[in-house]
């Protein structure tokens, strides 16, 4: 068997999906890089590697990247790039973005939280919560089998396969129920247990699922449940609203000109409600380490259904996502991990299971949608995991 590098290995298991093409370096000065901590002994963060991850933002992959490492190693805090192109100042590294796909940590933990009080049984079919959703095409489909993506139910519609289709719609309303019914109507691609294929169409139902059995909206029941008692005062889910209001750093797209020259077009605005339960949350890089240190702590979810979240479906080969997160082995420790990329941002929260290093990154990656990971995040990952 081939040996692969850790960057390889990095990439692989991170599957971030936040490339940058060969794009021109913009013409921009880089403020310096931002650290609030001094180097530590080697047992904590490598501040050094951390510091030179950050260096020469923004370039063409990345206009701006926020970093807090920590847990009982030690911590590191640092900011690097602009808080947008126009004025060229620097980036608040306090700032709110979307968080994308990690919003699926939230969603889990809730469902969670409802099987611990019996309002939700993880081994039975989704089809007895929310009748007549899936035909009879499909076979029973577990609450469990949303959570870790071994459902079989196939992507929904969204607007348009590339950018310039979705950037038209970008103020456009795709509801829920809309991106569920698109998917249903593509029949099952597997039978229910048998592979794992990651797909946002798992959580939408699962949002669907939360407010079936609380009768309420769903962010309201992930403020009550998770928000607040994690003490995430800066995180929100905007709906239909495309602003994120208070402080952010602006987004951008690289998009190549027919001339071949590149304009970064800025897709801050967005109206992210088809990714709803799967992925619209607004963040802060403060705000998500406070949510995997409390949920890791078990202060969040029970002991019993926080297991759920550390356990992998046996007998599927290649199978590495529990219920919210994705089991990561890197220089020799255990990470469990999320990541979420949305036009403009990509994101990843994780820790080890003891909590004794915890990663959370913002990058304002120029092709956050793209096939491979972002070389930026890809720095900053292997500078902080090490």
């Amino acid at each position: 068997m081939p040996v692969r590098s850790p960057a390889v290995v990095l990439v692989a298991a991170l599957g971030l999906g936040l490339a940058a093409g060969p794009l021109g370096v913009p013409a921009f000065a880089s403020p310096a890089v931002s650290s609030a901590s001094p180097a530590r002994a080697s047992a904590g963060p490598d501040a050094d590697a951390l510091r030179a991850a950050l260096a020469g933002l923004p370039d063409q992959d990345a206009t701006a990247a926020l970093v807090r490492v920590g847990g009982t190693d030690g911590h590191w805090r640092g900011s690097a790039g602009v808080h947008d192109l126009e004025s060229g100042r620097a980036a608040d590294p306090g700032a709110r973005f979307r968080a994308g796909s990690t919003t699926k940590v939230v969603t889990a933990a809730i469902v969670l939280q409802l099987a611990a009080e019996g309002r939700i049984g993880l081994g039975t079919p989704v089809q007895r919560y929310l009748p007549g959703l899936l035909p009879s095409t499909f076979e029973p489909v577990t609450v469990r089998q949303l959570l870790n993506h071994t459902s079989g139910i196939q992507a929904g519609d969204g607007f348009g396969d590339d950018f310039a289709d979705a950037y038209t719609h970008r103020f456009d309303t795709l509801a829920p129920r809309q991106v569920v019914a698109s998917a249903v109507a593509k029949g099952p691609e597997f039978s229910p247990g048998t592979r794992q294929d990651y797909l946002n169409i798992n959580y939408t139902i699962l949002g669907l699922l939360i407010e079936k059995v609380t009768g309420h909206p769903y962010a309201r029941e992930a403020e009550r449940r998770i928000l607040r008692p994690a003490g995430m005062r800066d995180t929100s889910f905007p709906g239909t609203d495309p602003r994120i209001h208070g402080p952010h750093n602006h987004g951008y797209q690289a998009v190549r000109r027919p001339d071949g020259t590149t304009e970064f077009v800025d897709v801050t605005d967005w109206n992210q409600a088809d990714r709803w339960a799967a992925g619209d949350m607004i963040s802060t890089t403060a705000d998500l380490e406070r949510l995997i240190t409390r949920l890791f702590r078990g202060d969040l979810v029970p002991a019993r259904q926080l297991k759920e979240m550390f356990t992998v479906p046996a007998g599927i080969e290649g199978a590495d996502l529990s219920a919210g997160l994705q089991r990561f082995a890197y220089e020799g420790r255990v990470y469990w991990i999320k990541s979420g990329a949305r036009y403009g941002y990509s994101a990843v929260v994780g820790a080890t299971r003891d909590l004794s290093r915890t990663l959370v990154y913002s990058v304002g990656s120029t092709d956050a949608k793209g096939e491979t990971m972002n070389p930026v995040a890809q720095r900053i990952a292997m500078a902080a995991l090490r």
